[in-house]
């Protein structure tokens, strides 16, 4: 039972990794900043739930489990928001912002 646990932890925070890496290399790919927001934003808030999913899972069900989950959903309150915030202080903030699309 604890190897499988072990392997589970393992699995979840190499995913977790994983996308902080594609969080990386979108960063920097991307040139339009409310790109690169989206990226990190959805990166971030993905990445750190795999991450505390692999360390709740490794540190099985007590009382640090309960404290990670409220990590967790803090993380997904308050995340989003923040990224709207700052995209949104953005886009009212840079009146001569290109527009990277073209309009139909």
């Amino acid at each position: 039972m604890e190897m499988i646990r072990l392997v589970l932890m393992i699995i979840f925070m190499g995913l977790g990794i994983f996308v902080f890496g594609i969080a990386t290399f979108g960063l920097f790919k991307f040139d339009y900043i409310l790109n690169r927001i989206h990226v990190a934003a959805k990166c971030d808030t993905l990445a750190s739930l795999l991450i505390i999913i692999g360390l709740m899972i490794y540190s099985g069900f007590s009382i640090t489990t309960l404290k990670l989950l409220l990590v967790v959903i803090f993380l997904w309150l308050s995340n989003p928001v923040g990224t709207h915030l700052i995209g949104q202080t953005e886009v009212i903030t840079n009146s001569d912002m290109e527009n990277p699309y073209e309009e139909v």
